[in-house]
């Protein structure tokens, strides 16, 4: 028997890998895992939701494991995620794409979103066939988002309010009251933008999975405002800890999951001292 080319054996030495990456990332996590248990009871969905804290490693865990339970059961359609910019696409990369590969398509951030952390969710989805989209409003979009006073009407008067003080806040009220509006304008913009790629990324009886900070997944302020009603949508909080923030209502999202507490930091330390001269 002819003895293969070396081309020929290269291509089923690829051909093997990708049939061993995609048989794990189907095998999945066992059922009865707690994660798995979790995100099955809240399908079906159209499109699920997972609120994090960005520097809580267990929710990136959990979100990995989320992947894995709806690509075990030739759920998961897309991941959509915050830490990429809309229109980045992981879509035309095979199976075997390395990380540098995948961070390039993505057009990744490393400085605001280490890799380290996000890198393994990204690349489950990668390794399983599904196509990783980026979600966020791109940054060359952001100015004309704050001067868009339209985006003040896409929510109601209450949540709008809301929205303003959770900005506030989240900015350490260091922000003069005059930039409030335009830097709501900016996060309502983003959370359209999410829900945009999460329409475009449907499939009947299949979930698109979303990855983004909490405030994005929040039914009534976020991500949820900006879709269809008959699209089914489901949004979990995963909360560090006991419960902190009065902008978290009860009934904010559809589940909660709570992992250990982080130890306590001050996160408005830094902006302050960036915003403040010493003396």
């Amino acid at each position: 028997m002819a003895r293969p080319s070396l081309s020929s054996s290269a291509r089923l030495a690829s051909l093997l890998a990708t049939a061993v990456l995609v048989g794990c990332a189907a095998s999945g996590p066992p059922a009865d895992a707690p994660v798995a248990r979790r995100a099955t009871a809240l399908l079906p969905a159209d499109a699920l939701l997972l609120g994090e804290q960005h520097d809580a490693p267990e929710h990136q865990a959990i979100e990995r494991e989320t992947v894995d339970a709806l690509v075990a059961r030739g759920r998961l359609a897309a991941l959509a995620i915050e830490m990429a910019e809309e229109g980045a696409s992981t879509a035309h990369l095979g199976a075997t794409a390395t990380d540098e590969q995948v961070q390039t398509a993505l057009d990744w951030n490393e400085k605001a979103w280490p890799w380290s952390a996000y890198g393994p969710v990204v690349m489950a989805a990668v390794r399983a066939g599904v196509p990783v989209l980026g979600a966020n409003l791109p940054r060359a979009r952001m100015k004309d988002a704050m001067a868009d006073v339209s985006l003040d009407a896409q929510l109601g008067a209450e949540a709008l309010k809301a929205q303003q003080a959770a900005v506030r806040e989240g900015h350490c009220r260091l922000l003069p009251e005059s930039q409030i509006g335009p830097m709501t304008r900016i996060q309502i913009a983003r959370d359209r933008a999410m829900a945009q790629t999460l329409l475009k990324a449907r499939v009947p009886g299949k979930t698109v999975l979303l990855v983004s900070g909490a405030g994005h997944s929040a039914k009534a302020l976020g991500v949820p405002q900006h879709l269809p009603s008959d699209l089914a949508v489901k949004t979990v909080q995963l909360q560090a800890g006991a419960a902190s923030d009065p902008q978290r209502a009860p009934g904010a999202f559809d589940a909660v999951w709570q992992t250990p507490a982080l130890p306590e930091k001050d996160y408005c330390a830094t902006l302050r001292a960036q915003v403040r001269p010493p003396g």
